[in-house]
């Protein structure tokens, strides 16, 4: 059995100086739901036993604000791979086939659509699951899953299904982290 967590980024400003995507930071409201989900995460789920996590700059920061706010919770092992940067469903697979090792646990920190898209591959589309069709309305920024995989070894995801055991968004932490409302 091996157990992957879904760490969306939390919310970025729109634009950022340099012009790069890559290099847009956290607004305000982002880094207030980065350290809501760290406090979930360390209270509610079992350690993690690695990180892979895209070295952008709002996943390396809401990494590192949900890693303060764990606590002791917080893995050790930490590596970032350039290719989770704005990845693909496949892509997301061959880095965690590649990087996972013997870890039984990952906690893997990118962006949407990739994250999104992993969820609905490797969750059978066949209406068991009530989260599931939440993720495929929208999995929005600092969104947190975890899926548990009936696998011994992670270069086996590929094609693999996986049980979607829980979703939280930090809007279900907080209710002032939801989406702007229009007056």
């Amino acid at each position: 059995m091996k157990r992957l967590g879904l760490l969306r980024h939390a919310k970025s400003e729109e634009d950022q100086s340099s012009g790069y995507d890559f290099d847009r930071e956290l607004s305000a409201k982002g880094r207030r739901a980065a350290e809501a989900m760290g406090r979930h995460i360390g209270k509610k789920v079992a350690p993690f036993d690695r990180i892979l996590a895209s070295p952008a700059r709002r996943a390396q920061e809401t990494l590192n604000i949900a890693l303060d706010a764990m606590g002791k919770a917080a893995p050790v092992d930490r590596i970032e791979d350039r290719r989770l940067y704005l990845a693909t469903s496949d892509s997301i697979d061959e880095v965690v086939a590649q990087l996972g090792g013997d870890a039984d646990s990952i906690l893997l920190v990118a962006h949407n659509p990739g994250l999104e898209d992993v969820v609905l591959d490797h969750v059978p589309n066949d209406g068991s699951s009530r989260l599931r069709d939440i993720v495929a309305v929208k999995y929005p920024t600092g969104a947190f899953a975890i899926l548990e995989f009936d696998i011994d070894d992670w270069s086996s995801i590929g094609g693999a299904t996986a049980r979607l055991i829980s979703l939280t968004r930090p809007r279900d932490i907080d209710p002032t982290l939801g989406p702007e409302i229009a007056r």
